[in-house]
């Protein structure tokens, strides 16, 4: 016989999964409006009060609704001024292999899948490179570092760094790996802004660093340092993501 606490959470779940799938039914229609040109890029959505009335759910999942589209970047909050439509969606997550719109979530998802593999790529990369792709390995690093101090994008050489590691496995699944979720993995784009502001500065100085400390430590044949190199490469990845992910949760301050 269920307890009262079991009938208790079973319930709460339930009530989760409906307001989860409320969310998603507003947010699909709002995306559907936008995508069918009837809120145009500028335009302002109706406020949080008349979209409530509009969808018969609470002020909740209309916010949620709302951050789900801003993580999509359909829209942008702007405070005391209501939400805009966008002039234009961000590229896909993957390329060619593009199933969905590039979100901070999905990025995080793929950066914790990527930890799962490349920290142990660095490993065996430590143990078995050849001096030919060792060579490799630093040219990729120096190409990144140059871009980097340069200000040109640095996502293809940053995925070509990444490469000649998997490469210098010497396992060709990891090579394979990556090529199938493609260059799209590197989330270079939208960490970094047009201006060279100090942020900015600082962050090509944090990548280069990281670079440097994974790409050494394989020339050294440490492959625990290598191991852990990647790992705290690829957790602050993770970390500066999830940065970007409380800025959308902001959204919940946007006023009627």
């Amino acid at each position: 016989m269920a307890t009262q606490a079991s009938v208790r959470s079973r319930a709460g779940g339930r009530a989760r999964g409906a307001a989860g799938t409320l969310v998603s039914q507003v947010s699909e229609a709002l995306r559907q409006s936008i995508h069918a040109g009837e809120f145009q890029p500028g335009a302002r959505l109706p406020s949080e009060a008349q979209l409530t009335e509009a969808h018969g759910v609470s002020r909740t999942v209309v916010r949620e609704a709302i951050a789900a589209l801003r993580a999509d970047g359909l829209v942008e909050p702007r405070q005391g001024a209501g939400v805009f439509v966008l002039e234009s969606a961000p590229p896909p997550i993957f390329s060619p292999h593009a199933i969905e719109q590039a979100k901070v979530s999905s990025m995080l998802e793929i950066l914790e899948l990527r930890t799962a593999v490349e920290v142990e790529a660095a490993a065996l990369a430590a143990l078995r490179r050849s001096p030919a792709q060792e060579e490799a390995i630093f040219e990729r690093h120096y190409d990144v570092r140059a871009r980097l101090l340069a200000g040109e994008p640095t996502s293809e050489a940053d995925f070509a760094l990444h490469l000649a590691i998997a490469d210098a496995t010497n396992n060709t699944r990891f090579r394979e790996f990556l090529e199938m979720l493609g260059p799209g993995l590197i989330p270079r784009a939208a960490l970094m802004t047009e201006t060279r502001t100090p942020g900015h500065e600082r962050y090509i100085r944090q990548i280069d660093e990281e670079h440097g400390q994974i790409v050494t430590a394989i020339s050294n044949g440490d492959e625990a340092e290598a191991r852990e190199a990647m790992r705290r490469h690829l957790k602050g990845s993770q970390a500066r993501y999830r940065s970007l992910l409380r800025d959308v949760r902001k959204i919940h301050n946007i006023s009627d």
